[in-house]
């Protein structure tokens, strides 16, 4: 899922080296994207269409796998 996220973000933003997912374990995985500043747009969207589309991609992916993922997009 991880892989999942780094592909999907790098493939939207102008900076592709800029892009960080860092993985928190617990009951419920929480993935933390990070991109550069001027790229934030880009990842989330007009209205957050963007950013909605990612986690739910995302989420389908691991509720294949029998887990529970929660993407977090964090301003660096």
């Amino acid at each position: 899922m991880k892989e999942l996220l780094l592909y999907v973000a790098k493939s939207l933003v102008e900076h592709p080296d800029a892009v960080t997912v860092t993985e928190i374990d617990g009951e419920t995985i929480t993935l933390e994207l990070r991109v550069a500043p001027e790229d934030m747009g880009k990842v989330i969207g007009r209205q957050g269409r963007i950013a909605k589309e990612i986690r739910t991609v995302v989420k389908s992916v691991a509720q294949r796998a029998g887990k529970k993922v929660n993407v977090e997009i964090v301003d660096s």
